[in-house]
């Protein structure tokens, strides 16, 4: 499977999708879906992310799944950790059990 090069933020996916040619303003959405104007604002500008919670309301209210946003969430999560150094780490050898 090839690796998605720098995904962008679900919330940035949201945000472009919902609240770009909508009417919708973020405190209504926020209201619709039981959140926080703040919490959802946090998701949207990529401060805070979906969480499984937020992907069964999301998926709630405009369709889909909720797999589909964490799964969306994992791959930049992932994009994220691989950015940054790390040390080396030694591979432990199996062990029967």
């Amino acid at each position: 499977m090839a690796r998605m090069h720098n995904p962008p933020h679900p919330g940035e996916v949201l945000k472009d999708g919902v609240f770009t040619d909508t009417a919708t303003s973020i405190a209504g959405f926020a209201k619709r879906i039981g959140v926080t104007r703040v919490a959802l604002s946090r998701v949207l500008n990529g401060k805070a992310a979906i969480s499984p919670d937020m992907a069964l309301r999301l998926a709630d209210a405009l369709g889909g799944s909720a797999e589909s946003w964490l799964h969306m969430q994992a791959n930049y999560d992932l994009w994220q950790a691989r950015q940054k150094p790390r040390t080396a780490i030694e591979r432990i050898s199996t062990i029967a059990l």
